[in-house]
């Protein structure tokens, strides 16, 4: 079922989870261990992330498994919708054909289009020969090769990218990616609800109608109030940093970093959001406490 579908039924909010594969020759019970106790909330579809393969020492390192593999791998195990990540980064688009091609044969019906990071080493994005310098690219390759057969989620960005000279500008591609194709938006993390209520209500007046996705992860240990807005170019609320600084162990900043999670939930949910995605970072244990708290 596409994501599309499952997100006009109407149903009550329901959460969706993103997973990060384990590494190349490690045991896949590791993720299945972390996955199990979460998909015991029944979310009717999950995110599976994928990685660009590396440069060491003049060879090509392949560092995690394969999109269709790992996909394979958890359609197999569980009931559920999966939906894996596709990116620009690393990749040229005849590789990308092919693992369309090899999505569409396992029976995938869900894609989420990413660009990706730069190459390790260096400080901007570089499609390879023959690549996509843009995810709206890889949105209309997606289109041309299979019309109609994948639901297609991208990414926003409430505090925007931080390639981007403004929100409206950063705004107005990803209006660039829904014109293309794209059938629903999944946010970046953010730890204030009204960055996301005042990007939701920009997209609109931009003229984006397609579903907005919220997506959270908790702060869990006190080492997130660098590492997080560092690695993913956000802000954190005052309020949060004072709270996580008043902790003495990390135990005490994981509990913080849950409750402040529950209540942007619920804000959330009474906001009337169809979903939440949260970034579990393969990492299940708060997600946990979380999810029982709310669903």
């Amino acid at each position: 079922m596409k994501v599309s579908e499952i997100l006009k039924a109407g149903r009550k909010a329901f959460p969706s989870l993103e997973f990060v594969p384990p590494l190349k020759g490690s045991d896949l019970d590791v993720l299945y261990r972390t996955m199990d106790p979460l998909m015991e909330f029944c979310p009717p579809y999950i995110n599976i992330t994928c990685h660009r393969d590396e440069i060491e020492n003049g060879h090509v390192v392949t560092k995690h498994p394969g999109t269709v593999a790992i996909t394979a791998a958890l359609l197999r195990r569980y009931k559920t919708e999966v939906v894996p990540h596709v990116i620009c980064a690393g990749a040229n688009r005849y590789q990308i054909e092919n693992i369309l091609f090899d999505l569409n044969f396992i029976g995938i019906e869900n894609i989420m289009a990413l660009r990706g990071e730069a190459a390790k080493g260096e400080n901007a994005f570089r499609p390879v020969n023959d690549g996509h310098t843009y995810c709206r690219e890889l949105v209309e390759q997606i289109h041309g090769t299979f019309p109609d057969k994948f639901c297609i989620g991208v990414a926003g960005y409430p505090e925007k990218h931080f390639e981007a000279e403004s929100l409206e500008a950063d705004i107005a591609h990803l209006k660039e990616k829904v014109d293309a194709g794209a059938n629903y938006i999944i946010t970046q993390m953010f730890f204030d609800n009204r960055d996301y209520f005042d990007f939701v209500r920009k997209c609109r007046e931009a003229g984006i109608a397609v579903p907005i996705i919220p997506g959270l992860k908790p702060v869990a240990n006190s080492g997130h109030l660098t590492k997080l807005p560092q690695a993913f170019s956000l802000n954190l609320p005052e309020a949060l940093v004072r709270e996580v600084r008043k902790c003495k162990s990390d135990d005490q900043v994981r509990q913080t970093g849950i409750e402040w999670c529950i209540e942007q939930s619920r804000e959330l949910i009474s906001a009337g959001v169809p979903a939440i995605h949260y970034y579990t970072m393969s990492r299940g244990r708060n997600i946990v406490e979380i999810l029982q708290s709310l669903f």
